[in-house]
C-alpha cells in the first residue's frame, strides 16, 4: 500500500487580490509548487507535466498527478495510480446546484450539516472525475454509494467503486482519490513563488 502525500498551500493575502489571467497564472504556478512538494514527499521526480488534448493531466514517467486551485488555497498530489484532487471553501449554495450535484437518495446517505455534506459530495465527485480524465460532463454518472465516516466517501463511477478521503481546514474541504492508498495530508505555509 502506497502512501499518498497531498499538499495544500495557502495563497498569500498579497496575491489573493489578483484578477483575470494574472490570477489564473499565479494560482496555477502555486498549485504546481504544491505538486512538486507532494512529489518530493513521495520520492518521485516530475520532470514535466504533460496533458492530453482536452487539458487533462497525463502520467509523467508512470506517475499520475492532479492539482486544484481556489482563491485562498491550492493543492497538488502525485500517485502511482490515476488520481484526482479538489478543494472548496465551505459556504452557502443554491438549491439548483444542490440538485445537479446529487439526487435525493445520495443526500439521504449522510445527516451532516448541509453545507459540509454538499461540499464533501462535490469535491469527491470532482476528484473522481479528474482521476478518470472525463470532467464534469460525466457528473450524473458519478454517484455517492456510502458514507463510511466523516472523512471518507465511497462513490460508484463506470462500474467501479472509488474511495475518496477528505481533509477539513480553515472553512475548506479537500478531497483526494484514495482507493487502497494511505493518505498523509500536509497543510503547509510558506511564501508564494511570485512573492
Amino acid at each position: 500500500m502506497a502512501v499518498l502525500h497531498p499538499v495544500i498551500l495557502p495563497v498569500t493575502a498579497a496575491n489573493r487580490g489578483l484578477k483575470g489571467p494574472e490570477k489564473v497564472r499565479h494560482l496555477s504556478a502555486r498549485a504546481r509548487q504544491a505538486l512538486a512538494l507532494s512529489a518530493a514527499r513521495s520520492g518521485v521526480a516530475l520532470p514535466r507535466l504533460p496533458k492530453d488534448a482536452r487539458g487533462a493531466p497525463l502520467p509523467a514517467n508512470g506517475v499520475y498527478w492532479s492539482i486544484s486551485h481556489k482563491s485562498d488555497y491550492v493543492a497538488g498530489v502525485v500517485s502511482p495510480d490515476p488520481v484526482g484532487i479538489d478543494l472548496e471553501k465551505i459556504r452557502t449554495f443554491s438549491e439548483g446546484v444542490r440538485r445537479k450535484i446529487a439526487d435525493e437518495a445520495e443526500w439521504g446517505l449522510s445527516g451532516e450539516v448541509p453545507e459540509r455534506r454538499f461540499f464533501r459530495f462535490w469535491t469527491a465527485k470532482e476528484a473522481v472525475l479528474k482521476a478518470a480524465g472525463t470532467g464534469l460532463s460525466e457528473l450524473s454518472r458519478c454517484r455517492v454509494q456510502s458514507v463510511p465516516d466523516g472523512r471518507r466517501l465511497i462513490l460508484a463511477y463506470r462500474g467501479d467503486q472509488v474511495t475518496v478521503a477528505h481533509f477539513f481546514f480553515d472553512q475548506h474541504v479537500a478531497a483526494v482519490v484514495q482507493n487502497a492508498h494511505r493518505i498523509k495530508w500536509a497543510l503547509l505555509g510558506g511564501e508564494d513563488p511570485d512573492g
